[in-house]
């Protein structure tokens, strides 16, 4: 097990009394819970589940809902100080990690195929662990993994600096809508002060990359390089193959588009997810259009009929009409060209 926070309010009861505390405010604003959804953005189960202390908040959701129901900041106080995670657990290999994450001054991460675990929504993880795990177990994986962004993504947080190669944006997990969420994700945490998202292009040639996602984490005495393969973590305290892979990182970083560049970047992807979702209905409707105009035409008496009618016998008309040109008949013995 990895604890939190131990000077914070703890446990599930904290949970349950800011949902209560949120219900409250809510109701004396005289908004439903998919009015107040409208208001933040979210979906109305995502309010639901906060309100019945199974779903943890995000702090941007906290202070959202202080300025809909003008509570002069009392939901954002109370996320501070509520440990949202008491106890969950991690896979035993990855226990080290999380422990030099929960002491770490800075972070600097080259990431590829995935949005790394320190960015992602709650929905993105829940796609990720769901193809390999069933029911609690998924959830607690989905839990545990959360469990690690808060200090990162809090007011005066250590330094997070992330670098994701394009496929992390473009690789598919779990639907458009999850993707299009997940970029708004990386826009909004991306214009904290103690965190910076670049992408590396695809199209880019001539830069070199790790060659296998990593982690320079920086601890108060010491550095280390974190890799990991499928079920299993590395670590490497080496001075020299520190200094070598913040060198290859830091050059990396100089050679691609800055953050501001790559929040632009990562809104085009985002948008084209928005289409993605949304041709489907339309390439849906014109074949339904085309299919009742099929079934007209069939029909005695349609309109479609009466239009279609001169349109056939006007072609036949000027089948009729085309000039004709005697053909050509082979002499006996002589065979056609």
């Amino acid at each position: 097990m990895t604890r939190r926070n131990a000077d914070g309010v703890g446990g599930a009861g904290s949970a349950a009394l800011f949902g209560e505390v949120l219900r409250h405010y809510r109701e004396a604003a005289l908004l439903t819970q998919e009015a107040l959804a409208r208001e933040i953005p979210c979906d109305r189960s995502q309010v639901a589940k906060i309100e019945a202390g199974t779903r943890v908040p995000g702090d941007q959701f906290a202070k959202r809902c202080d300025e809909v129901l003008d509570t002069g900041g009392v939901l954002t106080r109370m996320w501070g100080k509520i440990d949202w995670y008491p106890a969950v657990q991690h896979p035993d290999w990855f226990e080290r990690r999380v422990e030099m994450d929960s002491v770490a001054v800075g972070l600097r991460e080259y990431q590829e195929q995935l949005v790394p675990g320190l960015l992602q929504t709650p929905a993105y993880a829940h796609a990720l662990f769901s193809q390999v795990l069933a029911g609690n177990e998924a959830e607690e994986r989905v839990r545990a993994r959360l469990s690690r962004q808060p200090r990162f993504l809090t007011e005066g947080g250590p330094l997070y600096v992330a670098v994701l190669d394009e496929s992390c944006l473009r690789n598919a997990v779990g639907s458009p809508e999850v993707m299009r969420d997940q970029c708004a994700h990386l826009l909004d945490v991306g214009r904290r002060p103690n965190i910076r998202i670049q992408v590396v292009p695809a199209h880019l040639f001539g830069i070199v990359r790790p060659k296998v996602s990593m982690s320079l984490i920086d601890l108060p005495d010491e550095r280390w390089v974190y890799s990991e393969s499928q079920h299993s973590g590395h670590f490497n305290n080496d001075p020299a193959v520190y200094t070598r892979d913040s060198q290859t990182y830091d050059v990396l970083r100089a050679d691609i588009p800055s953050a501001r560049e790559s929040a632009a970047l990562i809104g085009d992807v985002m948008e084209g997810y928005e289409r993605h979702g949304q041709v489907r209905p339309e390439r849906g409707d014109l074949d339904q259009e085309q299919l009742q105009r099929q079934r007209r035409r069939q029909l005695p008496g349609s309109g479609d009929v009466d239009q279609e009618q001169p349109q056939r016998r006007q072609r036949r008309q000027l089948h009729r009409n085309r000039p004709r040109y005697p053909r050509r008949r082979p002499r006996p013995g002589q065979q056609e060209p």
